[in-house]
């Protein structure tokens, strides 16, 4: 990359954030009782949007691009992953989830399985897929930080993080909630309309370059065309499927996209939201293949080769790299890069404040200090906040993989433990307190074994990709759980009832 400074994102990135604030001021909203909860229906578009936004990530912005750049076929893994896993979400749990009238993960494992050792182990988890997930974040952020300033990885993620934290702190201090319908527009345009001029720069069908980049595809030289296309070029048939099913199943696991059914008004606009949802997110993963085509196009038009350790080293800023390559204006250059940064930041800052919360109440309150007041449960979860931050980046320092690969990895984590526990919680009434702590154990150990034994033991790591564990983990858990929990005494009959009469009613 070049070691200049770029003054236009940096200039649209100072008016974006400060523009967030002042609109976030503006459109706080009164109608919420606690956790949230709408008391109100917003609309079943207007609550796609926000799970939309609370989707968007680097890893949905910047990664994924990446991941079609360098493996072709095989990315179409994570795009049938992560959008399978809403629909999955959709048919098993959505309406469920609902009515079960639970506010965050913690209590809903709690409120199930009537144990606070089950609601502490959830609670944990919960903060291990958001430190995990904001490793991403953090590479996002330093990556184009460095793209935008002209300065190395590690200065950047230094600089990048200081400004998430500010920004973080300025929008706590001033009560600031952010308008996610808003939010998903300005990155939606941002990624859209760039990739639109990207397309008619290199002679394609720019008004739908989601549907145009084939053309794109079979323009390409046949000895590159074969390799990038083959659907087996870049992995096994066993890693293709063991990785679109962890993404599905971790999508239905995973703590922030549950939440989103935890605090809609009622079932309808549970069911609808995620309906809508998945259009809103398949607008992003329609158009992310597109950059990743279109670099390749370009590189090969203009005779440039790429050696392998460099198309790795810019896969993660591709969409950017990509812009700027076929010569666009540097204002749009900018604005994808700052629809980048604001996906991070805003996924970065929701799992933070996550993370803090189970931290103060579910771990700290619940465990250690059961009379601490509200005042000292908040200086708690700021100090949890910034050591949480400093933690992340530590890791981040040396990203062990690409965005979309470390992300896989929260989800490999969640699909693995709490989509298992939510799922028998919901339709066996006979899973137990024993059952979902022993699943929940069990499928942590096979989450991190491959990532840290895997070196010792290959073929662990072949049986259990570290990206793609749940395939067999989950499955391995469910039968953990059923196991433990016919061999210890069953929940409460009134619990039972409950499922029945509440959680399954019409």
């Amino acid at each position: 990359m070049e070691h200049s400074l770029k003054l236009t994102p940096f200039f649209l990135l100072g008016c974006v954030l400060i523009i967030s604030l002042l609109v976030g001021l503006l459109t706080r909203r009164h109608d919420q009782g606690g956790y949230g909860v709408q008391v109100h229906s917003i609309g079943h578009a207007k609550i796609g949007a926000a799970i939309a936004s609370n989707w968007m990530s680097a890893a949905s912005f910047l990664g994924i691009a990446g991941v079609f750049f360098l493996n072709g076929y095989f990315a179409f893994a994570y795009i049938l992953g992560w959008t399978g896993g809403y629909v999955l979400l959709l048919v098993l749990m959505g309406s469920q989830i609902r009515r079960f009238g639970k506010y965050t993960a913690p209590d809903f494992v709690e409120a199930r399985y009537n144990s606070s050792v089950a609601r502490v182990c959830s609670a944990v988890i919960a903060i291990i897929i958001s430190l995990i997930y904001c490793v991403a974040q953090y590479k996002g952020i330093g990556l184009v930080f460095a793209w935008m300033f002209g300065i190395d990885y590690t200065q950047a993620l230094f600089l990048g993080t200081v400004v998430t934290l500010l920004f973080l702190m300025t929008a706590g201090a001033l009560k600031v909630s952010r308008n996610q319908q808003m939010h998903y527009l300005i990155l939606i345009l941002s990624f859209v309309i760039p990739l639109m001029v990207i397309a008619k720069k290199l002679g394609y069908n720019w008004l739908f370059p989601q549907f145009s980049y084939g053309s794109a595809l079979r323009d390409l030289p046949a000895d590159i065309s074969s390799t990038y296309l083959f659907p087996w070029t870049f992995g096994t048939p066993y890693e293709w499927i063991a990785l679109c099913f962890t993404l599905m199943v971790g999508t239905a696991g995973l703590p922030h996209v549950l939440s989103r059914f935890y605090t809609v008004p009622n079932n309808r606009d549970a069911r609808w939201g995620v309906v809508w949802g998945l259009f809103f997110i398949g607008l992003l993963y329609w158009s992310a293949p597109a950059f990743g085509a279109f670099a390749r196009s370009w590189l090969a038009t203009s005779g440039t080769e790429l050696d392998p350790a460099t198309a790795q080293a810019l896969a993660d800023i591709i969409v950017i790299k990509t812009a700027e390559w076929v010569g666009l204006n540097e204002i749009l250059v900018s604005v994808l890069a700052i629809g980048g940064i604001l996906a991070a930041i805003s996924t970065i800052t929701g799992l933070l404040v996550t993370g803090a919360g189970a931290i103060s109440y579910d771990i700290y309150y619940r465990l250690i200090n059961p009379r601490a007041n509200e005042r000292h449960l908040l200086l708690v979860a700021k100090g949890a906040l910034l050591v949480l931050a400093l933690l992340v980046l530590v890791i981040a320092v040396n990203p062990p993989g690409m965005i979309a690969q470390i992300t896989a990895v929260a989800f490999a984590l969640a699909g693995n433990t709490l989509f298992p526990v939510f799922l028998l919680g919901i339709w066996w009434d006979r899973t137990n307190k024993y059952g979902a702590i022993a699943g929940m154990l069990v499928g942590t150990v096979i989450t991190f074994a491959p990532i840290l034994f895997g070196h010792l033991l290959p073929t662990l790591r072949a049986i259990l990709p570290p990206t793609s564990s749940a395939l067999i983990g989950a499955p391995v858990v469910i039968l953990t759980m059923i196991v433990v929990s016919r061999l210890t005494p069953p929940p409460p009959e009134s619990l039972r009832r409950f499922l029945v009469e509440k959680v399954h009613s019409p």
